[in-house]
């Protein structure tokens, strides 16, 4: 069947819980048991997730569009960075449009993209800052791309496995809260006082390179562990043990406050699942998150910016 494993589904157990996704034939579970699947595929520069929804998806997924759903539609750099915070109407909007329904605790939800669930993950945040169970929320290991290497059915213009049903319109109120968020300030502050996790690349974060924000760098005190890293070649998951010795690594340990950014707020949500993957924080007691991010600090001229290698060398 494959296996689930805290907040990570695999291909084959996702298969599982859909009608007439699996390969055996057998009867599906109860149509309140039938998961909400959101294709929140997305990049950076394009092209559009839409396009690949409509060619090749998961039978009876629902595209959710990064920019304009799970943000508050694309913005500049500058207050809220560059993928604010949805409005929690809006979002709710987008969540009951998907089918999910409050307060039902046989429905999963389940969020999935391209491959390593780094953008997958931001669907993840939402929902569980939405105040959706923990217990009800996934991100697909490996994404689209471990779902299609299964051999699993594939649904759209590109694929051969017919749509079931769509989901009836959900009932979910949007309960905002459900997870911790800092401003600049409070991102400042755990830098110094705790730890602060930046998800970008390696590149990004000593200031050698920075393709869409003000400026290069990273917050002075910040540690760098890529989202990238997550995920192996495959785009599976690595186990909770490697996850941890990474993050201990970075001074994440029992007693010490943690958050997690980025460059606008998507990939850091990944971290902040890792670190529940490893162990190291629980559902009761998450990471930050800091919306704005890099897109948000870099904007303001303020804000100081540190670069190469080490937290806080070469502050200017």
């Amino acid at each position: 069947m494959g296996t689930v494993s805290g907040s990570m589904i695999s291909p084959e157990a996702l298969a599982g819980l859909l009608p007439r996704a699996g390969r055996d034939g057998a009867d599906r579970p109860p149509r309140t048991a039938v998961p909400v699947v959101l294709d929140v595929r997305w990049r950076l520069t394009g092209p559009p997730g839409r396009d690949d929804h409509a060619a090749r998806r998961i039978p009876g997924a629902v595209f959710t569009d990064l920019d304009t759903e799970l943000a508050a539609g694309p913005s500049s750099p500058g207050p809220g960075g560059r993928h604010p915070l949805p409005e929690p109407a809006a979002l709710q909007e987008v969540l009951r449009a998907a089918g999910v329904r409050d307060g039902d605790p046989d429905q999963l939800v389940i969020a999935y993209d391209d491959a390593d669930g780094s953008v997958a993950a931001r669907a993840w945040w939402l929902l569980r800052w939405a105040g959706v169970d923990p217990a009800r929320v996934r991100v697909l290991d490996g994404g689209f791309a471990a779902w299609a290497q299964a051999g699993l059915p594939v649904a759209g213009s590109g694929g051969d496995a017919p749509e079931p049903e769509p989901s009836p319109a959900g009932d979910l109120v949007v309960r905002p809260g459900g997870m911790p968020v800092v401003d600049a300030d409070g991102a400042a502050a755990l830098a110094r006082d705790g730890v602060l996790l930046d998800a970008r690349a390696a590149a990004r974060y000593r200031g050698e390179t920075e393709p869409v924000d003000p400026r290069a760098g990273h917050v002075p005190g910040a540690r760098n562990v890529p989202a990238a890293a997550n995920a192996g070649p495959d785009g599976r998951w690595a186990p909770a043990g490697v996850l941890a010795e990474r993050f201990r690594a970075a001074g994440v340990g029992p007693g010490v406050p943690a958050g997690a950014y980025c460059g606008s707020g998507i990939n850091a949500c990944a971290v902040v699942l890792a670190l529940e993957e490893s162990g190291l924080t629980t559902p009761q007691a998450p990471a930050a998150l800091y919306p704005g991010s890099w897109s948000e600090w870099s904007a303001d001229p303020q804000r100081p910016a540190a670069t190469g290698d080490r937290p806080w060398v070469a502050d200017r």
